[in-house]
């Protein structure tokens, strides 16, 4: 039998960041530097030289390793996002960590890892490389979550991350193996086809239902979308900000990765079946999101629950299930991404050494003590309260306008209520920072380069609202 080395190009951003791992965990045992500096910069490089090697790769859709790895159009949109995000990530956490002794080769390591693991789930043409993908990505998240040992709410985050990522994991795994016992194949595509014969047929067996079942409810999980939502407010408020920032931007979009492979990808042909559960978690997550988050007084859990009403309405566009409603998810997921970095990067920012800014009074009279970070943080909440001409009012109408073709008109209205509502709580914010006085003034001195970035990723918020044409015909050329 002769052995054919697979073709290895398509893979070259993965062995990148592999390969730089290894010399990031090299650097950091031999040559750390101050504070860990040389181990922060080598960090750096490497998600810009995987950035190149997948910016330079890419010559057209490609598969190889047997069909079990391809590289897309959407894979690359997301790898570029995911690199870029991550960038954002440890600039903005370098000093927050820092300050609290955490600034560790382990946080920069596991992350580097977890977008790996996102990376490979980007190029997955399996169900094995995707739950491949999938575990290398989670198992550097609830080691992430863990890094701040000492602190009760970390420790208590980071086992409740654990046990209820395992349970999706697992139920991911269990409605994989199905799918696969059903088929006898692993590749995506030939499962969609199999499964289309089956559907063709009418043959919508028990197993088939429990399958899909099980998928919906694993990415239920990993999306954090009602009523599978427990474990995100807790791990958002216990977890550093810096891992939060992690979890709100990396993990989301490998969920997107997880609904496109799986369900608009291998289950499509069962579309009427897992359109009726998205339904129902989708007005579910709208529900439960903006109320709750009105009760928060700690930022990051109100921003936890804005999270899970964000995530409802990305799946406006998944229940569309045409190219117009994938291009509307990916165009809201994208930006979505980079409003929540900007968010807890914010949080970062105004934080210090023995102090959280993690409650809504602590955001009292920012307007006072730095006009430039008020206005920066005013656009933050504008583009996720979805008011115009921010970028995160034209995420809502794409998903909106999407799932209004599909004559879903009442889900719409549904939709549009909730954001009125979910509103409020973004206000509150904005009158703290414009409208209270502060209880004390301490001087807010972030390095240069987090300004300048802050600054960017506040402009991107507003330059992609006035001028969204661009990202948007990028969104709807890959699929």
């Amino acid at each position: 039998m002769e052995f054919m080395l697979p073709d290895l190009a398509p893979a070259l951003p993965e062995m990148v960041l592999l390969a730089m791992a290894c010399v990031v965990l090299l650097v950091d045992l031999f040559w750390p530097g101050r504070e860990r500096s040389n181990t922060y910069v080598v960090s750096q490089l490497s998600l810009l030289a995987t950035l190149l090697a997948v910016a330079q790769g890419y010559h057209g859709p490609v598969t190889t390793f047997s069909g079990h790895y391809t590289v897309d159009a959407v894979a690359v949109v997301i790898k570029v996002v995911a690199l870029l995000i991550m960038f954002g990530v440890f600039l903005y956490g370098r000093d927050y960590l820092r300050q609290r002794a955490l600034l560790t080769g382990e946080f920069l390591l596991l992350s580097l890892f977890a977008t790996l693991g996102l990376l490979v789930m980007a190029s997955a043409g399996s169900l094995l490389v995707l739950y491949l993908g999938l575990e290398v990505l989670s198992l550097s998240s609830y080691a992430l979550v863990a890094l701040h040992r000492d602190n009760g709410d970390a420790s208590e985050a980071a086992i409740k991350y654990f046990f209820l990522g395992a349970l999706a994991s697992g139920l991911l795994l269990y409605g994989m193996s199905l799918l696969y016992g059903l088929t006898a194949s692993l590749d995506l595509s030939t499962v969609a086809q199999v499964v289309g014969e089956h559907a063709r047929a009418g043959d919508f067996s028990a197993l088939m239902g429990l399958a899909l079942a099980m998928l919906v409810v694993g990415i239920g999980f990993k999306l954090g979308i009602a009523p599978f939502h427990m474990w995100l407010p807790d791990v958002y408020h216990g977890a550093p900000t810096a891992v939060t920032a992690f979890l709100t931007t990396i993990s989301k979009l490998a969920a997107f990765v997880l609904v496109v492979k799986l369900l608009a990808g291998a289950a499509a042909p069962l579309v009427q079946q897992w359109q009726q559960m998205l339904v129902v978690v989708t007005v579910l997550s709208l529900a439960v999101g903006n109320l709750v988050a009105i009760a928060q007084v700690n930022i990051k859990r109100m921003l936890a629950y804005s999270t899970i009403s964000h995530m409802g309405f990305f799946l406006l566009g998944i229940l569309a299930n045409s190219p117009a409603g994938m291009a509307a998810s990916l165009f809201y997921m994208i930006t979505y991404a980079l409003t929540g970095l900007a968010a807890f990067g914010m949080i970062m920012l105004l934080s210090r050494a023995g102090f959280e800014a993690d409650r809504i009074e602590d955001f009292r009279g920012l307007n006072r003590r730095s006009p430039w970070l008020a206005l920066v943080m005013m656009v933050i909440l504008f583009s996720l309260a979805g008011v115009p001409p921010t970028v995160g009012f034209y995420a809502k109408l794409g998903v909106i306008r999407a799932v209004m073709q599909h004559d879903l008109l009442w889900l719409a209205i549904i939709a549009v209520i909730f954001s009125v509502i979910g509103a409020f709580y973004y206000l509150r914010v904005i009158k703290a920072m414009y409208f209270d006085a502060p209880e004390e003034q301490p001087a807010i001195s972030p390095a240069l380069d987090v300004r300048v970035f802050m600054g960017v990723n506040g402009a991107l918020l507003l330059g992609l609202g006035v001028f969204p044409a661009p990202l948007l015909a990028l969104c709807q050329a890959v699929f």
